[in-house]
Formats: C-alpha cells, sequence, structure tokens
C-alpha cells in the first residue's frame, strides 16, 4: 500500500503544527512570559480544532494538553485476525460501527503484547501476534480528521482460542467473508485497510507496508 497525500484539510494541519510548536516551547521555556505566549498558542489550536470538528472545547483542550515533552504521534494498533478466509471484527458501542480490534498503546506494551490484550478484551479470542502487516501515517489514507496526529500498527495474529464477548466498549463481536463486511467505524478500520488485511492473508511473505 503506498502512502498518498497528506488528507488533512489545512485548518487540522495548522491546528496540529500551531499545538506542537506551543507544546515544545512549554517543554523547554522557562521564562514565564514565553511560557504565557505558549498558553495562548495552544488556545488559538484548540479554538481551531474544537470549532472545524465540532467538538466542545473542553475535550480538545484535554487532547492536546495531555501530551509531555516534545510532541510526537500517537501510536494506534489493530490486531488482523482470520478464521480461515473470514475476518475478525468488533462493533463499538459508541459509533454502532465495525473495526479491527485494538486501541492506543499503553505505556509499558510491546506492539505485539497490545494487539493480543486488546484483542482478548475486546473479542473474547486468544489470539498470538505473527506478523507487522503495516505502519501507517494515518492523514494519508481513508480516515476522517481527528483531533490527534497518529500512527497506525497493523499486526498479523494467528487465532489459538476463546469465545466472543462484549464489554462496555464492544457490543458485538464476528467474523465476516470479504464480500460481507459490515459498516466500518472509518476513524479506525477503513475498506482500505480491510483490502490490505486480505492482501497479507493471499501471500503471507508480502513485506511490511508503510507509510
Amino acid at each position: 500500500m503506498s502512502a498518498g497525500p497528506d488528507r488533512r484539510p489545512d485548518w487540522l494541519r495548522w491546528a496540529q503544527r500551531v499545538q506542537a510548536i506551543a507544546q515544545t516551547g512549554l517543554t523547554y521555556a522557562r521564562d514565564p512570559f514565553d511560557r504565557e505566549r505558549y498558553e495562548e498558542l495552544r488556545g488559538i489550536a484548540v479554538a481551531m480544532a474544537s470549532g472545524a470538528l465540532g467538538i466542545p472545547l473542553e475535550e480538545v483542550r484535554v487532547a492536546f494538553a495531555s501530551g509531555l515533552g516534545y510532541p510526537t504521534p500517537k501510536v494506534d494498533v489493530r490486531a488482523v485476525v482470520f478464521r480461515g478466509e473470514e475476518l475478525l471484527l468488533v462493533r463499538e458501542r459508541k459509533s454502532g460501527q465495525w473495526t479491527f480490534p485494538g486501541g492506543w498503546a499503553d505505556v509499558g506494551d510491546t506492539p505485539s503484547l497490545a494487539a493480543e490484550r486488546e484483542t482478548l478484551e475486546e473479542s473474547g479470542y486468544r489470539v498470538r501476534a505473527g506478523k507487522v502487516l503495516a505502519l501507517l501515517d494515518k492523514s494519508r489514507h481513508e480516515h476522517p480528521p481527528s483531533i490527534d496526529y497518529t500512527y497506525k500498527v497493523l499486526i498479523g495474529c494467528g487465532l489459538e482460542g476463546g469465545e466472543p464477548v462484549t464489554s462496555h466498549e464492544i457490543d458485538d463481536v464476528g467474523f465476516f467473508a470479504r464480500d460481507a463486511v459490515p459498516p466500518l467505524d472509518l476513524d479506525r478500520t477503513t475498506p482500505g485497510l480491510v483490502e490490505l488485511a486480505y492482501a497479507h492473508l493471499a501471500d503471507p511473505s508480502r513485506p511490511t507496508d508503510f507509510d
């Protein structure tokens, strides 16, 4: 999968860049007047993102203020699990749409542990991580605009056992044929990512896709 152009609208690129400058400044600045200016810059970035995304100011403020130190992309780890030629998907309660199991990587987790743990918690199935299928810049693929600048990691996992379970975040679990994939939560999983998963199923020697 080749990376396309940056799909972020200009306002989102500007807001994220202003936020990054503000966070860097707040990390290294010692002069109180400089820190005041960087806080003002962060406020501008929050207002830009909130107005354009239609998200409450406080929600954006928390997201932008949660980073410490030099700003870097967040990491979203997703497990790609097949049973024969059927793909494991889980349905998010919040959106009512489907996605690969996974989520933000926790501090202390290896990528493989994150994929295995999230799959068990979200679906009830035990899996073993086997291969990094893709490392992608979310902004260069089919996802809608979002506050966080994110790298997505797709990890191919072998199914080892278990039974479907639901949770406070997930209200349904299933395996789906390629021609029967349900409506996807595009912020988390896109048709292009599903096709990429099937490409790796068809050719296990396919190199890791990136960018």
